[in-house]
């Protein structure tokens, strides 16, 4: 790649922009960081705001590459030997600094030592390594992962693994004898002794996971609007690791719409949302979330605009999710990925990535974002049309605001405030105080009118509850709303319409 199309790529896992020469640490932190992961590259003569080829002297590039080798040996341990290249373009000269991912991990700083002066790559910045971090760096090292070390609090043969049993031979077809437990390395024996590994230990509902592992869990949670500030439903999943993709999966389901749409002579029904991408993504994040990172859990959180997935821990440094549609395979939890492999829970080896962008093929209308947020990766699925549809509904408002003001007449509609603000006093206060549904609803059919079951989908529920009844009985009370199709209250066509008084209401709410 030349050089103009790398500078208008943004900083981040494995590249930095640098317009000098950094400092001795904050150069020796870098290359640490790039080293203890995936690798990366150093552009130094590339001021990165605004981003611009500013350039070295030509003259002291030499004097340059000189100080780069001396403080990466004088600072850096175990020995880090990058590639130092000079690159030109527009008669401005440009030192590359290329580091490769690692084999003798961990590296960190001579004068700070192993504990203090280990670094990583966080988006485009680097972070102190604690503990935990660092001996997942010495496992890398040994090719170990923490899913396979040995727990010995209690033997393999008083661990609770009955439901795990079941659940197996009902996937495979066969028995999880003691057998199978070691050859897929589930147990090992120490002293005459088989005790489970740490994957036995998250697929039993032992008491031992619980008091070990209560990080390991699912939060899920369906909020209203765009923000996290109200729960509409939420749930925590607490089971086995066997099942919590599942789980998760049923509660997207359960929250999100499915309408029918026509292909050719057939009508098929389809969600809103590419649900097969979702699924791959939950087991994903529960087949390859970093394990040693306590107090960490998987959250899903479902917004009237998208559908968010968020897993502790960065990326195996393999991994690159800009190039979704070549298979690509890293599994960092090295005993339950070819478990969940064998029951079927995720697909061959490298298939994920690519079928969850062949079926975003599909889905236009969603765009599919991933980032690395602090020691986590985070995956969306976003509704494009979403702020489009929050814009033309706000025009819409304005512009019955305004057909109202023209019809009724300036005078007219003050008395009607004025009347609204008399009769309906209450519900203003409550309103304007804390929305309810009341208002909702108002909000939901000022742009069309809406069936009963249309609005409860609107708000995010799977049917229409009796809360809604009573809601929607209120408004019509109060003149608010209105049937479409008067004295045939239960006809098939029948829906909801907002009235010039409730138009008025809203009004009021605005002020």
């Amino acid at each position: 790649m030349v050089i103009k199309e790398i500078i208008k790529q943004p900083e981040g896992r494995r590249l930095e922009f640098k317009e000098t020469l950094p400092e001795n640490a904050d150069l020796a932190n870098t290359i640490i960081a790039f080293a203890n992961d995936a690798g990366g590259e150093l552009y130094i003569g590339v001021r990165n705001n605004p981003r611009e080829i500013v350039g070295l002297p030509e003259e002291e590039l030499v004097k340059i590459e000189e100080q780069i080798s001396n403080i990466i040996f004088d600072r850096c341990y175990p020995a880090i030997l990058p590639d130092i290249t000079f690159l030109a373009e527009d008669d401005k000269h440009i030192i590359r600094v290329t580091v490769y991912r690692g084999s003798a991990l961990p590296y960190y700083r001579k004068d700070k030592g192993k504990l203090k002066g280990t670094y990583i790559r966080v988006g485009s910045s680097n972070r102190l390594a604690d503990e935990e971090i660092i001996a997942e760096l010495e496992r890398r090292k040994r090719n170990i992962s923490f899913d396979s070390e040995l727990v010995m609090d209690k033997p393999a043969r008083e661990l609770n693994i009955e439901n795990f049993k079941q659940e197996y031979q009902d996937k495979t077809g066969e028995a999880l004898d003691t057998q199978a437990l070691r050859k897929l390395e589930l147990v090992k024996k120490v002293n005459g002794t088989e005790y489970p590994t740490n994957a036995l230990v998250l697929f039993s509902d032992d008491e031992l996971r619980r008091s070990l592992f209560p990080f390991v869990k699912v939060e899920c949670a369906r909020f209203k609007g765009v923000t996290s500030e109200e729960f509409i439903d939420q749930k925590s999943i607490l089971t086995n690791i066997a099942t919590q993709a599942e789980e998760a999966y049923n509660f997207v389901l359960r929250h999100i719409n499915k309408g029918a749409v026509v292909e050719g002579v057939y009508t098929v029904s389809r969600w809103e949302y590419p649900v097969k991408a979702i699924r791959e993504t939950l087991r994903n994040a529960v087949v390859h979330r970093d394990l040693s990172l306590s107090g960490k859990d998987i959250k899903v959180a479902i917004y009237d605009d998208m559908v968010e997935i968020t897993s502790p821990g960065l990326l195996p440094p393999s991994i690159d999710y800009a190039a979704m549609e070549s298979r690509q395979s890293d599994a960092r939890n090295k005993v339950i990925a070819p478990v969940f492999k064998r029951m079927g829970i995720i697909d061959q080896w490298g298939n994920g990535l690519k079928l969850i962008a062949d079926e975003l093929k599909d889905y236009p209308q969603i765009e599919f974002r991933w980032k690395e947020t602090g020691l986590s990766f985070q995956v969306q699925f976003v509704k494009l049309d979403y702020v489009a549809q929050q814009e033309l509904q706000q025009d819409s408002r304005q512009e019955l605001g305004l057909e109202l003001g023209l019809e009724l007449g300036q005078e007219q509609q003050q008395e009607l405030q004025q009347e609204l603000q008399q009769e309906l006093q209450q519900e203003l206060q409550q309103e304007l105080y804390n929305p309810t549904l009341y208002s909702e609803v108002l909000f939901k059919i000022v742009d069309a009118p809406l069936s009963r079951k249309e609005i409860s989908e609107a708000l995010g529920q799977k049917q229409v509850s009796g809360q809604l009844y009573k809601i929607l009985a209120k408004l019509t009370k109060d003149k608010l709303i209105e049937n479409t199709i008067p004295g045939n209250k239960n006809h098939p066509k029948q829906k909801l319409r907002i009235t010039k008084r409730g138009i008025i209401f809203l009004e009021l709410l605005k002020k």
